[in-house]
């Protein structure tokens, strides 16, 4: 068997993995939460209206502060949303995990044991945002 069918077979294996599983459903959650849809729609047409004004030879400032408070507002509230809260934890957690992987992968490529590749310390030094790990 090569490599990639190799890769292909631990690409599966990836999505049995409870990072990955914990993403997958906070995005299907999101993708049905109706609320957090409209917010993210009428955040979006916000930024069309933004960018619309600003292409217009004749601006009306006081127009693009409302439309940049407004965006800025909706961001707010959407990034707030208790499942684009546990979304973007679940996001981090995957990039995480795929730094690793990354780092697996470029260790073999420069000749290194790839099996000594030990997994990164998640620290951020910020006591306030630790899950514990004293």
């Amino acid at each position: 068997m090569d490599c990639i069918e190799l890769f292909k077979r631990a690409a599966v294996a990836l999505q049995t993995d409870p990072r990955y599983l914990a993403l997958d459903h906070t995005r299907r959650m999101n993708d049905s939460d109706e609320k957090l849809q409209n917010m993210i729609g009428e955040f979006n047409l916000a930024r069309m209206d933004l960018n619309n004004e600003i292409t217009k030879v004749e601006r009306d400032d006081a127009r693009i502060a409302e439309l940049n408070e407004k965006i800025n507002n909706l961001y707010a509230q959407i990034m707030s949303d208790e499942g684009m809260v546990a979304y973007n934890e679940a996001k981090q957690e995957c990039e995480a995990m795929i730094r690793h992987i990354d780092e697996i992968i470029n260790v073999a490529m420069n000749g290194g044991d790839p099996m000594a590749v030990e997994a990164p310390d998640n620290c951020t030094h910020d006591c306030s945002t630790c899950g514990g790990c004293h």
